[in-house]
């Protein structure tokens, strides 16, 4: 019996070690690859951005091997919790309803969700001014404010995003909405005259408006965060790998504290979207 759980016990340990996220020498994180400036894909295939950066950062700080990956946005949380890899960092908002699925780490960013709209539109004129959804009187008084402001217009957005959810809750009653595969595609929209407006993370709209065939447009009125867009921007990773998590976390905070996600952000988004400590 002895010998018998003496083997038992080697096999686990064996099986255990096969597992990078259990192990924690080698992990594979996986970013979208279509979210420039946090994430995309370069001419030669490779992923870059400041979420691939920040990704390289921690796994230095971690002392662990990591290649970094791109997948589809709609299949991340799947492949993850199948184990195609180990982590998903690809701008996913900590939300309710995905740590349901899924576990994250702290937010490495907090980003506010916002309009980008023609520059002669009346939304142009609104403060550019930070709301919490958990202050629901101002909330609600910005938005509706907003709505004639956007009344019969057509707002794109990602599929399958808590930016589209946004929309839909708040505008739904006002604005027609067309939902998008990626960004990128939305994007396109836009400045081909196709839609009105987009709907997503405002550094990621200033960096796409800062182009020369958006000249004609802008982020316009004020950005959202917290309440639908959850605590923030996190890295996700499953529930049971809770040691690659504390792994993570300390070295987020490390990040943090030394300034590093302050001068990745300003570096790739042009704002600084470090997480209050």
């Amino acid at each position: 019996m002895r010998i018998l759980s003496t083997a038992c016990l080697g096999l686990g340990l064996a099986m255990a070690a096969l597992s990078p996220a259990a192990a924690q020498e080698k992990i594979t994180i996986a970013t979208e690859g279509a979210y420039a400036p946090w994430n995309f894909t370069t001419a030669d295939g490779k992923p870059d951005g400041m979420e691939v950066e920040l990704a390289q950062n921690l796994c230095g700080r971690m002392k662990i091997e990591c290649t970094v990956v791109t997948q589809d946005w709609d299949g991340l949380i799947p492949a993850l919790t199948v184990g195609k890899f180990d982590v998903i960092m690809a701008s996913m908002y900590i939300t309710d309803k995905r740590l349901e699925v899924i576990d994250f780490t702290q937010p490495y960013a907090v980003d506010p969700a916002g309009f980008a709209v023609a520059k002669d539109s009346p939304l142009a004129g609104l403060a550019a001014e930070k709301i919490s959804l958990a202050d629901e009187a101002k909330a609600k008084a910005a938005i509706e404010k907003m709505k004639p402001m956007l009344k019969g217009k057509v707002i794109g957005a990602q599929a399958a995003t808590v930016n589209l959810e946004f929309v839909k809750t708040y505008f739904g009653d006002t604005v027609e909405v067309r939902e998008y595969k990626t960004t990128e595609q939305h994007d396109l929209d836009l400045a081909a005259g196709r839609i009105d407006g987009i709907f997503a993370q405002q550094t990621a709209l200033a960096a796409t408006m800062a182009k020369p065939e958006y000249a004609n447009y802008a982020v316009a009125g004020p950005g959202f965060y917290a309440g639908l867009f959850g605590r923030g921007t996190g890295a996700g990773l499953r529930k049971e790998d809770k040691a690659l998590k504390d792994k993570l976390n300390k070295a987020i905070d490390e990040a943090i504290a030394d300034g590093t996600i302050k001068t990745l952000s300003l570096k790739w988004l042009k704002a600084d979207v470090t997480p209050a400590k």
